[in-house]
Formats: structure tokens, C-alpha cells, sequence
């Protein structure tokens, strides 16, 4: 029985010496310089220790999604240079500006509002400007980009600092749609820095064109889902020294023996059919556990299928694969046990998903126990 067992009844554990070996393939297989992307509680494993973590390991920017996530780092007193990816409300520029967050943007109205924001509290605002070369999510389209480059950098009180767009099909096999979208921001680039008005970072790719892509390093790679050692994927797997840094543990609460013809769970959607010995583990659906059929879990470094309907804060497995299991056993929903593992993409197949919506759904009420903490 595991000190963790003794303390909790589930748990993830995030081995932060992964994260470093991740974020140092990259600083040794491109020129290029990484943001950590942390934003998602570190797609789940947490975002203060896993920043902490990258920018010891040679990262050297980090990006979140919202402001609130730039902040929790400042306090934590990280003050490497932070990118929020998204939007920003107007209310909170001040705050923004203040902290030394820098900024996304991509019309005129908001360059309008970072200015009289940054004038009012005596600072510059550091910005970056999102080209929608394919992605059709946020940005300006690249025929108005060099447009509102050029009024950004003639601005005072900002800084054009960033220049950037966000690859749609990277992780495909197909290189054509990508090539597309590069093409556009390429167009862009050089029609700026025609002008003498390249900003100092410009950045497109993410993870898989990190790893696939090097015509779209640039300055800055934005690594998100390689950095946790979990495959961009299917069609754009990790090379070779990458590893997961997440497991996700937990205990069988109760083992039992039950007759033929007892119903297991809510429903009776699993029935024995013989004298079963059946476990119960404290993890549901309310951890990010989901509600669905054929799930397994591994018991003894054996798989075990999990049988019933998940219940919002337990399940029960079905234990013939693993005669010697006993209440206190450790049991592994996510990772590996022995020689058998359950890796976080299998989960997202099975759930109709993908890897990253399996771990950013681990919920804050599982706690994470970091690994190797320097």
C-alpha cells in the first residue's frame, strides 16, 4: 500500500522530471524558443508546478487562455513573459497591462481600448496580433492584417510584440491544408517585414508542427499537448523519449463475493451470472470518470473491466483477472501498472474523445501529487 493510498482515495501523480525531458527535445531539435502551454490547469495536471517546472527545463514564454490563469502565475511569482491565446475583457485590461501579461488581438476596437487602458495606468501594453490564415476561430483575416500591424506599430503606448496564427490540421498526415494556412501567414510576415515592421516574435506552430514542421518554427514553438508526453494524434504520434507525466490513481474500497443474479449499479445493466467477486473504487464520473460503457481499469498490473454504470463518485469492477486483488488495492485508471498500461488516448477513443478531454477532465476535487519536484 502506497503512502498516497493512506491519504487519499483517489489521486493523480504528475512526474514533472517528464515534463522537463519533453520540453528539452524540443530546445535541442529546433532553434526555435518554447511557450509552455499551460493553460486548462495544464490540461489537467496543474498549472502552477508544471509552469514552475517548464521554465526550469528551457522554456522560456508561457501561454494560458484567460487572464485569470496569467495571474494565478504572477502570483506564484513566475515573471517570465505570459501570452493570454484568447480574449481579453476590456474591464480587465488595466490589470492585465499592470501584471506585464501580454495581450491578443485582432480588430481596431481593441487596439482602441489597450491604448486608453495602458494610458491610464502609465504602462505600455504588449501586443500580439492573431492572424486567421485557416483555423476560422479567432484573428484577422490576412488581406486586413498588415493594415492593422502597421496602426499597432505606429501606436504609442503599445507594443507590437507578437505576430501569430494557429495551425487547424497540423496533426494530419495530409501536409496541404497546413500548407495553406503557412502560405497565408507568410504573405503576411513578408509584407510586414518589407516595412521594417516584423515584431520580435512570430510563432505558428503548435505541437505537431513542432514536431513536423520546421519551416514554421520561427521564434517561438508553442508546445501544449507534446509537453505532457500525450500524442498530438493518431496520425502524428511521438517520437521516440517522450513520456506521459500523468497517472491517474486510485483504491479498491471494498472486495466482495456476490451470487448469480445480482445486479451491479444503478439500472442492473450488469447482472452476475455466477458467483463474481466484485470491487468497488471511489472514482465516478463527478472525478472525469465518464458514464460510459466498456471501460476497464488495471488491478494487480492486470485489466479489469469495470461493470455497471458509473455512479458519480464510485464504479465497480469485475475481479477474475485478478483473483488476488483485496480491498486497499492500488488500481490505475490512467497509466501504467506492471507490464500493462492504460494510456490516456485509449481512454479518449473509448469515450468518443481525445486524449486532452480526458485529462482536462480529471476534476479539481482529485488531488495531484507531483513527482520529482526540484
Amino acid at each position: 500500500m502506497s503512502d498516497a493510498s493512506l491519504l487519499h482515495s483517489t489521486w493523480a501523480e504528475v512526474d514533472l522530471d517528464a515534463i522537463r525531458q519533453n520540453i528539452r527535445w524540443f530546445r535541442e531539435h529546433s532553434q526555435a524558443q518554447v511557450m509552455a502551454v499551460v493553460k486548462a490547469n495544464a490540461y489537467g495536471h496543474g498549472i502552477i508546478p508544471v509552469a514552475r517546472t517548464a521554465l526550469q527545463a528551457g522554456a522560456t514564454w508561457c501561454g494560458v487562455a484567460r487572464l485569470d490563469e496569467a495571474l494565478l502565475l504572477r502570483q506564484a511569482g513566475l515573471d517570465a513573459p505570459i501570452l493570454t491565446l484568447g480574449y481579453t475583457p476590456p474591464a480587465r485590461l488595466e490589470q492585465a497591462i499592470v501584471a506585464g501579461i501580454s495581450l491578443t488581438l485582432w480588430d481596431e476596437r481593441q487596439l482602441e481600448q489597450a491604448v486608453a487602458a495602458a494610458q491610464r495606468v502609465g504602462m505600455d501594453a504588449r501586443l500580439h496580433l492573431k492572424v486567421d490564415t485557416g483555423m476560422s476561430r479567432l484573428g484577422i483575416q490576412p488581406e486586413a492584417a498588415s493594415h492593422l500591424a502597421r496602426r499597432i506599430a505606429r501606436t504609442r503606448r503599445v507594443i507590437f510584440e507578437g505576430l501569430f496564427t494557429h495551425f487547424a490540421r497540423a496533426d494530419e498526415r495530409d501536409p496541404l491544408p497546413t500548407d495553406q494556412q503557412q502560405q497565408r501567414f507568410e504573405d503576411v510576415l513578408r509584407a510586414l517585414e518589407r516595412e521594417g515592421l516584423r515584431p520580435p516574435w512570430v510563432h505558428a506552430a503548435n505541437s505537431a508542427a513542432g514536431l513536423t514542421r520546421p519551416s514554421a518554427h520561427y521564434d517561438l514553438i508553442r508546445v501544449g499537448i507534446a509537453m505532457y508526453g500525450l500524442h498530438p494524434s493518431g496520425e502524428c504520434p511521438l517520437p521516440q523519449g517522450f513520456r506521459p507525466a500523468l497517472t491517474w490513481k486510485a483504491v479498491l474500497s471494498q472486495v466482495k463475493l456476490l451470487p448469480p443474479g445480482r445486479g451491479i449499479s444503478y439500472g442492473h445493466t450488469y447482472v452476475t451470472t455466477r458467483w463474481e467477486r466484485i470491487g468497488t473504487v471511489p472514482v465516478g464520473y463527478a472525478d472525469g470518470f465518464r458514464r460510459v460503457e466498456r471501460n476497464w481499469v488495471l488491478v494487480g498490473g492486470r485489466r479489469v473491466p469495470v461493470v455497471g454504470r458509473v455512479c458519480m463518485d464510485q464504479l465497480m469492477v469485475q475481479l477474475d483477472e485478478a483473483p488476488q486483488a483485496r480491498a486497499g488495492d492500488e488500481v490505475v485508471l490512467i497509466g501504467a501498472q506492471g507490464e500493462e498500461r492504460l494510456p490516456a488516448e485509449e481512454l479518449g477513443r473509448r469515450w468518443g474523445t481525445i486524449n486532452y478531454e480526458v485529462t482536462c477532465g480529471i476534476a479539481g476535487r482529485v488531488p495531484r501529487l507531483y513527482l520529482n519536484e526540484r
